[in-house]
């Protein structure tokens, strides 16, 4: 099943005078969607107690939970004592993602922080290799595949996260995959994602690195990205006319192939309102 919603909570959901994410799941089912993304961006601090409310509440519901881990995780750092905190971040949004009863949590791989692109991502790729080899040893849920690490696609050239390497990264690792942001994606190639071929050749690589079973159920974040020279600049909604991508092909791609991902928007503000604009274009 494909399972489409939000990365947090619509600005209609507090106009609407919900004010907390227990509220959200029925909130969601009662729009026709299915999935919700959870950011603890600025650091984990969810108790055990709230987790449990919410892991109820998305049961009831069926709403399929995910969460982002700390934005400042940085896995190409070559300094071991700041990569030994990366992996401390990932291990408590682990945690609580299992209160939550979430089934991935999305990484970033992190930034350049002053080498070369080689030397970055191949640290990258040897340390994202130790939290695997860490979250096995203290995680059975990671260790048998009832929760996965989602390495996110970045978009700006100063950080590592293009889709050749996220998928280096991951490839190997059973209880990893790809989060493919494709509004990521758009920007750190200068707006390249124009037809539905130039959807079709990322999804291609996704089955060509991953095999089919990881890629038809892709984790995969949209939204419209104001972008220039560096990249990244915002993130846009549905109604920007100016900044791609356009969506409608991604979405005949995930028809034609019988992919079932998770898809999460993170527009501007209207992220339900253009989840639902997106599942209209799918065959559900």
């Amino acid at each position: 099943m494909i399972k489409i919603g939000p990365a947090g909570n619509s600005k209609s959901f507090y106009d609407q005078g919900h004010s907390a994410t227990v509220e959200a799941p029925e909130w969601l089912f009662l729009r026709g969607l299915n999935a919700f993304e959870y950011s603890f961006g600025r650091g984990v601090n969810m108790s055990p107690e709230n987790a449990g409310l919410i892991c109820q509440k998305a049961k009831q519901f069926d709403i399929v939970l995910s969460v982002h881990a700390p934005y400042y995780t940085n896995f190409c750092n070559p300094d071991d004592e700041k990569i030994n905190k990366s992996i401390g971040y990932v291990q408590k949004s682990l945690e609580t993602a299992i209160w939550l009863g979430a089934k991935r949590v999305v990484v970033h791989p992190g930034s350049l922080t002053k080498q070369s692109r080689i030397e970055a991502a191949k640290n990258a790729k040897k340390n994202i290799a130790l939290l695997d080899e860490v979250l096995s040893g203290e995680f059975a849920e990671y260790r048998d595949g009832r929760i996965e690490i989602a390495i996110e696609t970045l978009g700006k050239s100063a950080q590592i996260g293009t889709v050749d390497e996220v998928l280096d990264f991951v490839a190997p690792f059973k209880a990893m995959t790809a989060c493919i942001d494709f509004g990521h994606v758009n920007s750190i190639t200068n707006g390249s994602l124009k037809s539905k071929d130039d959807f079709k050749k990322v999804i291609d690589k996704v089955y060509g690195t991953l095999g089919d079973e990881r890629a038809k159920r892709l984790h995969i974040h949209f939204s419209k990205i104001m972008y220039g020279k560096m990249g990244e600049i915002k993130h846009l909604t549905f109604e920007d006319t100016e900044f791609g991508p356009n969506y409608e092909f991604l979405a005949e791609i995930i028809n034609e192939y019988k992919m079932t991902p998770t898809l999460i928007c993170e527009s501007d503000g209207t992220m339900a309102e253009d989840a639902i604009q997106f599942k209209k274009w799918l065959k559900l």
